[in-house]
């Protein structure tokens, strides 16, 4: 079975709440997709870590995702042409 490279986490948040509910929520996703790599035996400081947003009327979905490994080369090859 071939190893897995790349972690997602998404949340649903409304747009109204405030930016300390915002924040932690923000704060709580990274802390879990940390204990998860840790969970699964990846080094989380060895991960490349992007956010996105899509929205959806009153509410924002936000993604948070981790890749390592195959993933993470790829995903930076892309992002540099």
């Amino acid at each position: 079975m071939a190893k897995h490279t790349q972690a997602h986490l998404s949340r649903t948040i409304e747009k109204s709440k405030p930016n300390s509910v915002r924040d932690m929520t923000k704060r709580q996703m990274e802390y879990y997709m940390g204990a998860k790599l840790i969970e699964i035996g990846i080094d989380p400081k060895l991960a490349t870590f992007r956010w996105s947003v899509e929205e959806k009327g009153i509410s924002e979905v936000w993604t948070y995702s981790a890749y390592w490994g195959d993933s993470m080369e790829k995903l930076l090859q892309e992002e540099q042409g």
